[in-house]
């Protein structure tokens, strides 16, 4: 463990999320949506926390929950310890300040109609910071030249549609900077720009994160940039978090057939072909979050499945090894570093069987 991790370990979380759950109702109330189903995670002072998997497991409506933009049916959020789980307008405005958002389609956010200075300058004018207009956009030039559109400038009197997705993606990440969050929930920042300007942006973000100590929640469906961008990885499966742990652990040595599935997922290149798919291990379509199997949930889709995971009670988190595991404690009093909800993840050994 380096010096950075040491700091993290005593430290005390800057975020926690304690049995998060958002349910829909749906057809007149006659069904539910279990979109979030009772998960926990904290968030650590500079920490990158991936939230990881399919379309529909619920890692943005966690985030939107997060930001507030949707309310929890139940459970709790606190903020440096402070519960902040219902606010009142005034506590609202606040967390806006300490909590940011770069949204997935960054010209959607965007009123097509604002010049760049006018969409920085929003946010400043809402919580009134900045005295007057010239020392409100030397901060937007200033969050500008952070995000490397440079010269400001040249930058400023422009419209959204004159901008390439790789710059409307800095100038919505600067957004979130001008008003100096602590925490910046990242839903799928980089899903819509192109493939050679992802690392681009994620090397950005990482250098944000390095430079002004900031938390990042990063959400995103490819568990390949997952592993260059985040701390730790949380996998979610149908309103779940199934595996959590250090991102090297959870990639390196994975103990749910969920996580192998999404790794199996990624294409390796090889010499003269554009890129192999290995063996994907699990079958079917992601079940209706509406009607959530019984037992563990991921039982219709697991090779691995046995009677038993559908009549026994669903799994929780539990120690599943990896390098940081065996009775060391996570910051914020997790448990185990690498946690897995799976009842039988040391017999089939996942990481361990043929590809």
């Amino acid at each position: 463990m380096n010096e950075a991790d040491r700091t993290k370990a005593g430290a005390a979380p800057i975020l926690e999320v304690k049995d998060l759950r958002k349910e829909f109702r749906v057809h007149r109330g006659k069904a539910v949506v279990h979109a979030v189903d009772g998960i926990s995670f904290s968030l650590m002072p500079g920490e990158i926390l991936g939230l990881v998997g399919e379309s529909g497991c619920g890692k943005t409506t966690t985030g939107k929950l997060v930001m507030k933009l949707a309310k929890p049916s139940s459970g709790r959020i606190l903020f440096e310890n402070e519960d902040c789980t219902t606010l009142d307008p005034e506590g609202l405005r606040l967390w806006r300040r300490r909590v940011q958002m770069i949204f997935q389609d960054p010209y959607a956010s965007m009123n097509p109609h604002y010049r760049i200075r006018d969409v920085l300058e929003e946010p400043l004018l809402v919580h009134h910071v900045g005295r007057t207009r010239k020392e409100r956009q030397e901060i937007c030039a200033e969050v500008l030249e952070h995000v490397k559109l440079t010269p400001a400038e040249e930058y400023l009197d422009r419209h959204p549609h004159m901008l390439s997705g790789g710059q409307r993606q800095r100038v919505s990440t600067a957004r979130t900077l001008v008003l100096n969050p602590k925490v910046i929930v990242a839903d799928e920042p980089v899903s819509m720009i192109d493939l050679s300007t992802r690392a681009e942006i994620l090397h950005l973000l990482r250098g944000i994160q390095k430079d002004l100590g900031i938390s990042f929640i990063y959400i995103t469906h490819d568990i390949s940039t997952a592993r260059y961008f985040t701390d730790r990885i949380a996998v979610m499966y149908l309103g779940r978090i199934v595996e959590i742990g250090s991102q090297d652990d959870v990639i390196d040595h994975p103990r749910h057939p969920y996580t192998q599935a999404l790794i199996d997922a990624v294409c390796e290149p090889e010499p003269g072909r554009v890129g192999v798919k290995r063996f994907l291990r699990i079958k079917g379509e992601i079940p209706s979050a509406a009607d959530v199997p019984k037992g563990c949930r991921f039982h219709p889709r697991c090779p691995y499945a046995i009677g038993t995971c559908a009549l026994f009670p669903e799994p929780e988190l539990e120690a599943g090894g990896g390098s940081a595991a065996g009775g060391s404690s996570a910051a914020g009093g997790e448990g185990p570093r690498h946690r897995v909800a799976c009842r039988r993840w040391q017999e089939i050994r996942v990481a361990d069987s043929p590809k």
